[in-house]
């Protein structure tokens, strides 16, 4: 579970987001870093039990907490969150997700799709064109809305090039990024159910990406591309 000292770690890190402090606190971030670690291995244990990841260790699935402050106003050096990612495996399970640990009721998951090349962009609107039931299936079903409210993400302010921009569906078609997200307050991450709640949270996009896995896979005519 996450600690109370790794929360505490980094609201006072947001209000002394300097090198000097850092330095001096550095066996502070050491144990709050081994506390993230501990939780991701265990939410990639979670999710083990539902879906087929990537194998990699917990500290490989975080982010750095130092900022790359070059092209930034801000030039505070470090996240005040901690942050990562969690892959699925083979070309066959399509989408990714994503968790930060951010106090301040700012912690959350992400799922989706954050940047699909065009390939896959145009093969996913090619799909909603010609047939956007399924789809609108999956986001109208009580799971995913209860759980991540509604698709997120970029979108063209019109219909991308190529489609129609009276089509029924261009909601959707306008999507660059395909994203769900879901945040929590400061108790639930510091429950000892945390763990537990974010795998079944992450589990309520699987319709989602089962989809998503399909049409990626497949051209219009139903046909494997792999």
């Amino acid at each position: 579970m996450i600690e109370k000292s790794s929360i505490k770690f980094l609201k006072d890190l947001a209000k002394n987001n300097n090198r000097d402090w850092f330095s001096q606190n550095k066996d502070r971030y050491t144990s709050m870093h081994e506390n993230v670690i501990s939780f991701a291995e265990a939410l990639m244990t979670e999710m083990g039990k539902h879906d087929t990841l990537v194998e990699m260790t917990g500290k490989k699935s975080l982010f750095r907490i130092y900022r790359d402050v070059r092209f930034s106003k801000d030039k505070s050096p470090y996240k005040n969150y901690m942050a990562g990612s969690l892959k699925r495996d083979t070309p066959y399970l399509r989408g990714g997700y994503y968790y930060s640990i951010h106090p301040g009721g700012n912690s959350m998951i992400g799922c989706g799709f954050w940047n699909p090349n065009k390939e896959d962009l145009k093969l996913i609107r090619d799909h909603i064109a010609v047939d956007a039931k399924p789809l609108r299936k999956v986001l109208k079903s009580k799971k995913f809305k209860d759980t991540f409210g509604q698709l997120e993400g970029d979108r063209l302010k019109t219909a991308p090039k190529g489609y129609p921009k009276d089509h029924p569906d261009v909601d959707l078609l306008q999507h660059k990024q395909f994203l769900v997200y879901k945040k929590y307050t400061d108790k639930e991450v510091l429950d000892k159910g945390f763990v537990k709640q974010v795998a079944k949270d992450y589990k309520a996009i699987r319709p989602f990406f089962d989809y998503m896995s399909e049409i990626l896979t497949h051209n219009l005519n139903g046909e494997p591309l792999y």
